[in-house]
């Protein structure tokens, strides 16, 4: 009982304090807005943005600041990203005025089949260890990018980080903290402490950290060869060798049929913005369906932080989520409702699902007709933007670390369901239900916002709560990050774990003690969470001063910059 005291005024004390005294702005708010005439970039390490700027200023465009921005964060933060993990991107093309969406996740293995985890008694696949590893799609990713929008040649966008991983670079805080909390689980698989544990250790704060074999990969890549080197070279067979020792499946088949799809980005219209997220194997469908169902409320009337506001968006993600649980999955395996899921009319239907007193301990899935991470932006002189986000999952990945080449292997398989009923069921060749989306906002046919949110399950309750403190709640575009965030846990899973309770509903410190207390009555769960609230980066347009504005997510280490 005293315990239970103690954590009450402690939770009473915490969602007391905000941040230092700013003369402008929302009180939450932990610096201005960057803003600049000729270039943005906005990463989650500042070494990573200062790469995308200096390419911006040899007059590389956003694709190619990207495309080298995403290069170096594989390198300074491992912990999220890397070429051994999968790729997304919303670009917007300045030349034809449109909005074009890459979807760079790899496949399951042709010689894994599902009879293998079901003979071997798994309810789930692992999340470590050979057999949740996908092929790698992010290398593809870049050179699909650069081959359609890039400028400069692909050697000098790979440079910097080719430079930075041979002469090393000063490890940030966060990104130290994440590093070390991986190595715990995954220092036991070959290859993974050599490169990333030298001296027998990870990297503290300020230690300067030197990863010469990626160094090595990346100017393989970088040459004459470009992308075959990795899919159907040497790179390939390393990774096949390395994988098949460790009891897995990969194949040089696996790497030699792999390849990015160019997708149409799917949208809703909020309140005048059209919000732009990618179709599945993504979940970005759940924030537009999300933004549906809250547009038949008056948001900005109940203001902020209120109950009110809280219980609506906690009620409306869990119908979304129970949709993404049953329908997401690899559409070249089954036909989806996603025109459906995301029209204003099932969102109606949904909404009278809702109880606006009382927190619903499940709700079905609907009935339409018929898987840490990185997130990039940069925008450049001629109006180009790319919104692209990249990610091992669950941070360092799976640690399999192939033979020298300086990164880790995804797990992104661990997202497939192993009931060969679901959608979403394992198969050979088959891409799994995946986490990471990228956003992107217009209005009247123009840019307006480019943003993500990192974070898993995170990423459209993120999304959602970006779009609302922007536009209902009319914040600036720093503030819609800063603002605390809400995550809901509990919902029912792709990988076929059911929803049987109300979940838990984690606050982040801000909101006020009324608004715990009358969401506890209307039956919520109320619980504290450790960095789970993801990672916000974004660039707005403003097409009337002409100028970008920057923002960067003050829980990571990151940075926006421009010139």
């Amino acid at each position: 009982m005293k315990q239970l005291i103690f954590l009450l005024l402690l939770l009473v004390v915490f969602i007391n304090m905000e941040a230092q005294d700013r003369i402008t702005g929302k009180s939450f708010a932990t610096r201005s807005e960057v803003i600049a005439r000729n270039g943005m970039a906005c990463t989650s390490q500042p070494l990573a943005t200062q790469v995308a700027l200096d390419i911006l200023k040899k007059s590389g465009n956003a694709i190619d600041a990207a495309i080298a921005a995403n290069a170096m964060l594989g390198l300074v933060e491992p912990t999220g990203n890397g070429m051994g993990g999968d790729i997304f991107a919303i670009v917007w093309d300045a030349k034809t005025r449109k909005l074009y969406g890459l979807n760079g996740s790899g496949r399951s293995p042709y010689d894994l089949t599902i009879d293998y985890f079901l003979k071997n008694g798994y309810k789930h696949i692992p999340p470590t260890g050979p057999l949740p590893v996908s092929v790698p799609g992010c290398v593809d990713g870049w050179f699909e990018l650069h081959k359609r929008f890039g400028r400069l040649p692909m050697k000098d966008v790979l440079a910097p980080a080719i430079g930075y991983a041979r002469d090393g670079f000063p490890v940030s805080e966060l990104i130290a903290y994440y590093w070390k909390s991986n190595s715990r689980s995954l220092q036991k698989f070959p290859g993974f402490s050599e490169i990333f544990m030298p001296n027998g250790k990870t990297p503290e704060k300020g230690e300067v950290f030197r990863n010469p074999y990626l160094a090595a990969t990346l100017e393989k890549i970088s040459g004459e060869n470009g992308r075959d080197v990795f899919y159907k070279g040497e790179i390939a067979r390393t990774i096949v060798d390395y994988v098949r020792e460790q009891g897995g499946f990969l194949s040089m088949r696996d790497f030699e049929d792999h390849h990015s799809d160019w997708v149409e980005p799917i949208s809703t219209n909020y309140r005048g913005y059209d919000i732009w997220e990618l179709p599945p194997n993504g979940q970005g469908t759940a924030a537009l369906q999300i933004l549906n169902i809250l547009e038949n409320y008056n948001i900005k009337a109940m203001g902020f932080g209120s109950p009110d506001y809280v219980h609506t968006f906690l009620e409306a993600k869990k119908l979304a989520f129970e949709d993404r649980a049953k329908f997401y999955a690899d559409p070249d395996f089954a036909q989806l409702p996603i025109e459906k899921l995301i029209s204003k009319e099932y969102a109606r239907e949904r909404c009278k699902l809702i109880d606006p007193n009382r927190a619903a301990s499940n709700y079905p899935a609907g009935v339409p007709e018929l898987g840490n991470t990185i997130y990039v932006t940069t925008a450049d002189s001629e109006g180009n933007m790319v919104s692209l986000i990249q990610s091992n999952y669950r941070g360092m990945g799976s640690g399999m670390t192939p033979g020298k080449l300086g990164f880790i292997l995804q797990d992104r398989g661990e997202m497939f369901a192993l009931d060969p009923g679901h959608l979403n069921c394992y198969a050979p060749h088959k891409r799994p239900f995946h986490t990471i989306i990228p956003a992107f906002i217009t209005k009247d046919g123009k840019p307006y916002v480019s943003f993500g949110v990192m974070g898993g399950a995170m990423q459209p309750q993120g999304h959602v709560q970006i779009v609302v403190n922007l536009i209902d709640f009319g914040m600036n575009l720093q503030e819609a990050g800063d603002a605390p965030r809400i995550y809901h846990d509990g919902s029912s899973e792709p990988t076929g774990e059911v929803m049987t309770d109300a979940g838990t509903v984690y606050l982040e410190s801000g909101f006020p003690y009324e608004t715990i207390r009358e969401l506890m009555k209307k039956g919520h769960k109320i619980a504290f969470d450790l960095g789970s609230y993801g990672g916000y980066q974004a660039i707005m347009w403003d097409d009337v001063n002409k100028v970008y504005y920057g923002a960067s997510e003050s829980r990571k280490d990151g940075q926006a910059a421009g010139y």
